[in-house]
């Protein structure tokens, strides 16, 4: 159970913040015309990462923990992950990029709304965060930064791979969490 202390603006959700902020410069950057672009570009991406990884680091070792970081840090994830797979499909423009970006994007909707629902309810579906969700995490973020630098053929082609990683445990975390909601979403269908 957490405990929320009152509104401040504390480092954590400072961090937070700061990781939203990055957001339209994280875009300017992709569209520059300079062939350093993809460089800045993701080297924003990935200081965006550190700060989701560090803000929730600093909450829980400090008990900083606030309602609002406990609502901001996951959208700002959210948002600059889909932000970043937006981008990377409008550069590749090609099905086998598109594909499991959809996937990746279509997850998070179908997860929310769905974390929603059974929150209205009363009753919110808790799934484990296991290390395959750390696998996830981890592959989507390098896949994205390769596929935001373009450097190299071979960091493309591992890129591409990690991206396919990524969507197939994205999936199947879906998977779980209709798994564990199945008996709320299906109460009221006769057999």
């Amino acid at each position: 159970m957490h405990s929320y202390s009152d509104m401040k603006l504390n480092i954590p959700t400072f961090l937070t913040l700061f990781r939203v902020i990055l957001i339209p410069f994280f875009v300017i950057a992709f569209y520059l015309p300079f062939t350093w672009a993809p460089l800045l570009t993701t080297l924003i991406f990935f200081i965006a990462s550190v700060t989701d990884w560090l803000d929730g680091y600093l909450a829980r070792k400090w008990k900083q923990t606030t309602r609002f970081g406990a609502f901001l840090d996951p959208v700002a994830d959210k948002v600059i992950v889909a932000t970043a797979l937006v981008l990377v499909v409008e550069y590749y423009h090609a099905f086998w990029i598109t594909l499991p970006a959809i996937i990746m994007i279509a997850r998070e909707i179908i997860i929310s709304a769905l974390r929603e629902w059974m929150a209205e309810l009363g009753s919110r579906t808790t799934v484990a965060v296991s290390h395959l969700g750390k696998i996830k995490t981890t592959a989507q973020m390098f896949a994205l930064g390769g596929l935001l630098w373009r450097q190299a053929p071979w960091m493309e082609i591992t890129a591409i791979i990690l991206l396919y990683i990524a969507a197939i445990l994205t999936a199947w975390s879906m998977i779980q969490y209709l798994k564990a909601a199945k008996g709320s979403l299906l109460s009221d269908i006769n057999p």
